[in-house]
């Protein structure tokens, strides 16, 4: 029994090991779920209630605790510590959700180079990804896979000639 134990927790230890794979960050909930996946434009209704969400005053207190318990965690390790991937992650998606209203995007670090991908509304904020993501200590190199794509009508609505 004493040996059964061990066994046990090893066990457990090493398939909770296996599902700790970390997906990438997301400015919001209609983002694509990973930075190679073909993304569409929003609709109207989703990019306008992803804008509110991500200027709500809830919301920017948020990311702003977050980013501030992140700095002085960093801090306290040295300042410029390697930074793990999720942290990362994390960090750049509060950064771009805080400064990009409306945007879809989807945020993922190997090893301080980073990969945004998703949709902008605009051609400015889709210039403004890099200079963000830059500002966040551990990030070597950003690539933007992000595309400009303006909101859409909503589907339900009808697109006929004459109507």
């Amino acid at each position: 029994m004493n040996k059964f134990i061990p066994l046990i927790i090893s066990g457990v230890i090493a398939v909770g090991a296996v599902g700790c794979e970390e997906p990438p960050s997301r400015t919001s909930a209609d983002a694509p779920s990973g930075t190679t996946e073909n993304v569409n434009a929003p609709t109207k209704e989703t990019a306008e209630k992803t804008q509110e969400d991500a200027t709500g005053q809830v919301r920017k207190d948020q990311i702003e605790s977050d980013i501030r318990a992140r700095e002085q965690r960093n801090n306290a390790t040295g300042g410029d510590a390697q930074r793990a991937d999720a942290d990362l992650e994390s960090e750049v998606r509060g950064k771009l959700e805080a400064n990009l209203p409306a945007s879809q995007l989807t945020v993922d670090a190997k090893e301080g180079a980073l990969t945004v991908a998703g949709t902008v509304p605009t051609q400015e904020q889709l210039n403004k990804i890099p200079t963000l993501a830059q500002e966040i200590k551990g990030v070597k190199s950003v690539k933007v896979e992000a595309k400009v794509a303006p909101a859409q009508p909503n589907s339900n609505t009808n697109n006929q000639p004459g109507q």
